[in-house]
C-alpha cells in the first residue's frame, strides 16, 4: 500500500519533470552551418519556425507550393535520445510529412540535432547528421 501511494505522489512529479524539460526547447536557436546560419523557432503553442539564411518557413500557416500549410513539432524527452519531429501538414488536404530527429541538450543553452532527412530517425549523432544550435531568445 505504502508504495502504491508513493508511486501516486511521484506521478505529478514526473510529469512535471517531463513538461519542463519540453519547455527548456522553447525560443529562437541558431547555428551555422557551411557558413549558412540557420534558426530554429519552437514556440508556446506547439509550432516550429525555421529560417535558413533570411528565408523562413514554418509556422502556423506558411505557402508552400500551389497551398498553404502549417509546421508543429513533437518532442518525447522520456526517450534516450530524445526523440523530435516537425510535422507539415497541407492545410487543405490535411496530409502531413514528418521530419525525425533526435536531442540532447549540451547544457541549458546549446542543443545538439540530428537528422538523415529521410523517412527513419537516425539512432546516433554523426558529424555529418547533427548541428549544435545556441539558444539566443
Amino acid at each position: 500500500m505504502k508504495q502504491i501511494l508513493i508511486l501516486l505522489l511521484a506521478i505529478p512529479f514526473i510529469s512535471l519533470g517531463q513538461e519542463l524539460t519540453t519547455n527548456a526547447f522553447i525560443g529562437k536557436w541558431t547555428g551555422t552551418e557551411k557558413d549558412e546560419v540557420g534558426s530554429i523557432i519552437f514556440d508556446t503553442d506547439g509550432y516550429a519556425l525555421i529560417e535558413i539564411n533570411g528565408q523562413v518557413f514554418g509556422g502556423k500557416e506558411f505557402l508552400v507550393n500551389d497551398g498553404k500549410a502549417s509546421m508543429t513539432y513533437k518532442i518525447d524527452t522520456l526517450q534516450n535520445p530524445m526523440t523530435l519531429d516537425f510535422i507539415s501538414t497541407n492545410l487543405t488536404t490535411n496530409e502531413q510529412r514528418k521530419l525525425l530527429c533526435i536531442a540532447e541538450f549540451i547544457g541549458s543553452k546549446q542543443i545538439r540535432f540530428a537528422s538523415d532527412f529521410i523517412d527513419i530517425r537516425p539512432k546516433m549523432f554523426t558529424e555529418k547528421n547533427s548541428i549544435i544550435l545556441t539558444k539566443v531568445e
